[in-house]
């Protein structure tokens, strides 16, 4: 674990009620009914499984919405390193599901932005929110 403060280390972890499977099936129909682009789905455990390896299950969600990340790239294309954004869920060895994303006001202070296009990236949090909730 870092020994940086949670708020220091830029990402957001909640914990989900529901398999890795199932949490990343809720939040990828989410994002769909809501017009947002899912760019791609990771299953690292399935790549680890092809090479021989074990992983618990473990995926990665890559969306965006070109509406609101345009913006923020013509005011400063460095911005461009943490979009689209991206999910991280997975199970731990306790078989409990997690989520984390990038703290949408950490990306926007991590490129020097106004503080106004924060709202651009955090539409997406409550989608986040309420597929890990039951």
């Amino acid at each position: 674990m870092s020994s940086l403060p949670e708020n220091a280390r830029g990402f957001v972890q909640i914990e989900s009620r529901h398999s890795a499977a199932d949490t990343g099936n809720r939040l990828e129909a989410l994002l769909k009914a809501r017009g947002i682009m899912v760019f791609a789905r990771v299953d690292f455990s399935a790549d680890a499984e092809r090479s021989g390896l074990s992983l618990p299950p473990e995926q990665l969600l890559i969306f965006g919405n070109p509406k609101a990340g345009t913006p923020l790239m013509l005011q400063q294309p460095t911005v461009g390193l943490d979009l689209p954004l991206k999910a991280l869920i997975w199970q731990d060895v306790h078989g409990r599901c997690w989520v984390a994303y990038n703290d949408p006001a950490y990306i926007v202070g991590r490129h020097g932005l106004p503080s106004t296009f924060s709202p651009n990236l955090a539409a997406v949090v409550p989608l986040i929110d309420t597929a890990a909730a039951e």
